[in-house]
């Protein structure tokens, strides 16, 4: 991508972020672009000034025109329901952290880096999942992006959360037809006798 085309997306992206509703809402679509991209690693801003990073993060709350001006935590809060946006937000967000950790540029950003792990996605974190997704089933990893699963039913279909099923418990009724709907039949037979079995 050329010099101009990074610095007119980062910019887009920056106005987003500044507007109101309207704008909020393009800020995925145009996130992803600039990760795809790799706009924000280098762009010439608006005053003519080349700027380059290393560290996404440092993209992100470095002032306008050079940054975004804005946290990490708000990012990831106005792209919380595009997973792929989310997934590419997580690779630069780990991306991040490498290099040589005895360097001068890296003790730098020591306490940034301290206050990131404070906030890292973890537990059952949409974020989380698209993370060990990517990393133990890429292919479900793939549907959770495509669309054809959600990042909890991929969790689950893999084997890395439990299957939850809320169930009203007002009446007996409601509680049995609940279960009868989210239960194998041989299953509901099986939690019949272990409701009436002697304790």
């Amino acid at each position: 991508m050329t010099a101009a085309g990074s610095a007119h997306l980062v910019d887009a992206l920056g106005s987003a972020l500044r507007s109101g509703d309207h704008g909020l809402k393009a800020v995925p679509g145009l996130l992803k672009r600039v990760l795809q991209e790799g706009a924000w690693r280098s762009f010439v801003t608006q005053r003519g000034e080349r700027v380059e990073y290393d560290r996404f993060e440092d993209f992100v709350v470095r002032p306008p025109l050079k940054g975004l001006g804005a946290s990490v935590e708000l990012v990831r809060t106005l792209i919380r329901n595009d997973a792929e946006a989310l997934d590419l937000f997580d690779v630069a967000v780990q991306g991040g952290h490498g290099g040589n950790r005895h360097s001068d540029s890296f003790k730098l950003h020591n306490i940034q880096l301290e206050e990131e792990k404070a906030t890292a996605p973890s537990g059952t974190s949409r974020e989380a999942g698209l993370r060990r997704l990517r990393k133990d089933r890429p292919d479900l990893h793939a549907d959770v992006l495509a669309g054809t699963l959600t990042t909890h039913a991929a969790m689950v279909k893999a084997g890395f959360r439990r299957r939850m099923v809320t169930i009203p418990a007002d009446t007996p009724e409601n509680v049995a037809k609940a279960l009868r709907r989210n239960l194998p039949p041989e299953a509901i037979a099986q939690l019949a006798q272990l409701l009436t079995a002697e304790s």
